[in-house]
């Protein structure tokens, strides 16, 4: 077997497990941890032990359940508890803004985010979207994300997320939740874990791609690699307090995420002491008994396949208990780590029911939208935007890279001739909003497609935000925004004193097919004749800007170096405000200060390993080993010594700085100190009783395909619709699952994150920074740590900041690392350890430029 783990074939009835000797395996973790209430959790989960204990059986059940796909307002809804005037719990996406919604804001990507390399905004960027979901009744965000990390610079939907960097991540998802949160609304860190690529991610839409799998991808990850890279960030998630965690459609070591108790168990609710619930991915629910033995503890949307009125959960969990296959105390600890996850938020304190639909724009539509029952008033068109346009408008140009500068830029507003050229500058024929969940490539892109996406409520374009600019001065302004009039383009090129040329590249969710892109991208290119754009435009103009709206790296080598290329602007995908941001870099009122947070390489082969879009396993589930460990982006370039042609963490400004005056402190730390001890048997909240109590309640309108907790008969067998109901629970409940004793603790374990020494302040590092230019400016110092192993990367990120620089003036920069910092996963002792090897820091303002160093005193 690949990386030595083990596997019990039947942890679930529902997901196929391979058991041939050559593919990776998932060991099995029971039983599922039962929350405490540990730290910041206490009163949250106080609050609802009280709220569960007075809960029948059939009440618990429906918060842990969906009702179904298109049965509520949300995207997403749990029953109700109408006893208590509780209804039920709206989830709804995205990580950028409300999809599906109206009268709300376009916010920018979490990779624009990555590119601020600033936690303040994102934080704010966090409150912001909290804010509007808030306003519009939703419960839980669905975002922020960390998965996918970005293992595949072209994987669909890396821009959902921030950067193919765990610290980076880390950070920024940290300040997201706790912003989100702050507002009144529970946050989910998605999607959990190694959803990389959205090619095989799930069996039935890759059918739909002409692919005959039965199952879904697997994602073969060994141990180090988890902890060291995929893990980090969602452990930083759970010590920002995250409320939600959303498992994957796919496998994990031939598992699939949501019935993987290796994954929910032992790393996240043992190990990282996760206080929060599990809710599944829609449509990556996969069994009833396995899943919630193995950690999940809300099914979404409910059913088992979109749609449909059958249910893993809902009445059949309900049975699970009365028979005895699922405790009751497993369920009781759904109930309550949903509810503190409400409690913690203070949803009882701002709490309103949803003012919109996610299934039509009408006033008046159907509360139940796919039964077609319940005909009322569905849309309120609540106003949430507030001002958020202003932190939108920031983080545009806080996140615009500078990659080249022949000193044509800032622009004085004194051009004669401007040139506007490219599809990119322009706005979609077809209405900002035009195409279903973004789901093309037309006009200027300031948002990548599927449900990660969300409402515009108008776009400034670039081409209107420059004609805006030069109309304030006298000079003349012409744009040709089709990409194949490239004899208009050329004389409007030659013509032209300056001339911007716009282009870009997209992805997104594998449900759309966007020009043969199935969610990932199919090649490295420029999108729609991009690469003849520039060429025709540098051939007839010497000073001539390319600006590149890209969900990640793309190509550029044939042209980045051309003479007539005075500045290249990387703009990401900025949102509603997207001209506006980059008028105000481009005409000076904003001193660029974006960093990659990605490495453009040269060729698409310098990133390593290619997605997988080939069944490599027959009709069984393809695998995807991920043999590249932790080298992915910059960790990669630098093991093979590949020369990029921008590192990560590259980016120009107005100004110049200089680094000088490191220094490095040891700190009074205590020794590491691994956990031990046992955790408390699982509380009892109640008896079950017995199947008459749950029978359909009298006069109920039962809704057609709703999801229910209720019996149809005391008979449990004909009651429920599973046909291996009558299996032998010693069949297929895994060894200790339903054990409610105390467990032994983890050594890794013992608090948020994991073990608190972890987390401890070794080492003290300041460095001074200079503004050494004639402008004001911002400058974002990073700090980059040796590890010193034969196989650790040469650098990895480990801390960086954002500061403000008067000319002429300088700012001490002061951090500190931590033990994980400076740690490495030890896969036999399963806990962090720092080695004997020596340790260096290395400080600058990327990750190719680092210009002091130090080695760093012993530590443990």
């Amino acid at each position: 077997m690949r990386f030595g783990w083990l596997e019990v074939a039947a942890l679930t009835a529902a997901s196929v497990v391979s058991a041939k000797d050559d593919l990776a395996f998932s060991p099995p973790f029971y039983p599922s941890p039962w929350a405490n209430g540990e730290g910041e959790w206490a009163d949250s989960y106080k609050r609802a032990v009280e709220f569960v204990s007075n809960l029948t059986l059939a009440e618990k059940v429906n918060l842990t359940t969906g009702s179904g796909w298109q049965q509520e307002r949300c995207v997403g809804e749990t029953g109700e508890v109408s006893r208590l005037g509780f209804w039920g719990i709206c989830l709804q996406d995205s990580p950028l803004g409300i999809r599906f919604g109206d009268h709300s804001s376009g916010f920018p990507s979490g990779l624009n985010v990555a590119a601020t390399w600033d936690k303040k905004l994102a934080y704010l960027r966090g409150k912001a979207m909290g804010e509007e979901f808030r306003d519009k009744g939703i419960d839980v965000q669905l975002g922020p994300v960390a998965g996918p990390l970005g293992a595949f610079p072209d994987g669909g939907r890396n821009w959902e997320g921030f950067a193919p960097d765990p610290v980076l991540t880390g950070f920024l998802m940290s300040e997201t939740i706790k912003g989100i949160q702050d507002a009144g609304v529970i946050a989910t860190a998605k999607h959990y874990i190694g959803n990389e690529q959205e090619h095989f991610r799930q069996s039935g839409e890759a059918k739909g791609y002409g692919y005959n799998i039965t199952e879904s991808s697997s994602s073969n990850i060994d141990d180090k690699t988890m902890h060291e890279l995929y893990l980090w960030p969602f452990a930083d998630a759970v010590r920002a307090g995250v409320g939600a965690f959303m498992c994957s459609y796919n496998q994990i070591n031939n598992s699939y995420g949501c019935s993987n108790s290796y994954l929910m168990n032992k790393l996240l609710k043992s190990e990282l002491g996760f206080q929060g619930f599990v809710m599944s991915d829609w449509g990556a629910h996969h069994s009833g008994v396995g899943a919630a033995l193995a950690g999940l503890d809300m099914s979404m949307p409910g059913d088992t396949v979109m749609g449909d009125p059958y249910t893993f959960w809902g009445t059949n969990l309900t049975i699970s208990v009365l028979n005895g296959t699922v405790p009751e105390w497993r369920v009781d600890d759904m109930a309550v780590r949903i509810m503190a996850a409400y409690y913690k938020v203070g949803r009882d304190e701002v709490r309103t029911p949803p003012n919109f639909s996610s299934w039509t724009t009408e006033e008046f539509g159907y509360a139940h939208y796919a039964a077609q029952e319940g005909y009322e008033k569905t849309n309120w068109n609540v106003n949430v935007r507030r001002n958020h346009a202003k932190v939108i408008r920031e983080i545009g140009s806080a996140s615009t890279v500078l990659l080249k500068n022949n000193g044509v830029l800032p622009l004085t507003g004194d051009e004669d001739y401007v040139g506007i050229l490219g599809e990119d500058a322009g706005a979609n024929p077809y209405g900002a909003n035009g195409c279903e969940d973004r789901g093309c490539d037309n006009g200027t892109l300031a948002m990548a497609w599927g449900s990660g996406s969300a409402e515009f409520p108008y776009l400034v374009t670039p081409e209107q935000a420059i004609q805006n600019e030069v109309l304030k001065g006298e000079g003349s302004v012409f744009a040709v925004t089709d990409n194949w009039a490239l004899e208009q383009m050329a004389s409007i090129a030659s013509q032209s004193s300056i001339s911007l040329v716009f282009v870009n590249a997209d992805s997104g969710e594998g449900f759309l097919n966007v020009d043969g892109n199935m969610g990932d991208r199919k090649n490295f290119t420029l999108w729609k004749n991009g690469e003849n754009v520039i060429k025709t435009v540098t051939e007839n103009c010497n000073n001539t800007v390319v600006v590149m709206h890209t969900v990640g790296p793309v190509l550029i080598k044939d042209w980045y170096d051309n003479p007539n290329i005075t500045a290249i602007v990387w703009a990401g995908l900025p949102g509603q405000e997207s001209g506006n941001s980059l008028a105000d870099v481009l005409y000076g009122r904003v001193n660029p200060s974006g960093k990659s947070p990605f490495t453009w390489g040269k060729t698409r082969e310098a990133y390593g390993p290619s997605l997988l879009t080939t069944q490599n396993n027959g009709n069984d589930a393809p695998q995807q080993d991920f043999t590249q460990g932790v080298f992915i982006d910059y960790r990669r370039f630098d093991k093979f010594n590949e020369t990029p042609i921008y590192e990560f963490g590259y980016g120009l400004s107005y100004t110049t700085f200089n680094y000088s005056n490191l220094e490095v402190r040891s700190l009074n730390a205590s020794r590491y100190t691994p956990t031990t001890g046992k955790t408390d048997a699982a509380p009892s909240l109640g008896e079950a009783g017995k199947a008459s109590d749950f029978l359909f309640p009298k006069g109920l309108n039962r809704i057609i395909g709703y999801i229910y907790p209720w019996l149809n008969s005391t008979d449990l067998k004909s009651a429920s619709g599973e046909k291996n109901y009558g299996m032998k629970a010693s069949e297929y409940i895994p060894e200790g699952a339903t054990d409610g004793s105390a467990q032994e603790l983890l050594p890794a374990g013992g608090g948020p994150g994991g073990n608190p020494g972890l987390y401890e302040d070794l080492i003290e590092v300041s460095a001074t920074i200079t503004n050494t230019g004639k402008v004001a400016g911002d400058e974002v110092p990073q700090l980059y740590v040796s590890l010193g192993g034969a196989d650790d990367p040469v650098l990895v990120l480990r801390q960086f900041d954002r500061l403000h620089i008067e000319a002429g003036k300088q700012a001490v920069w002061k951090t500190t690392l931590t033990r994980r910092d400076l740690a490495n996963w030890d896969v036999a002792a399963q806990d962090w350890t720092i080695t004997k090897s020596a340790k260096k820091v290395y400080v600058g303002s990327s990750s190719r430029n680092l210009p002091l160093k130090a080695k760093l005193p012993t530590v443990q």
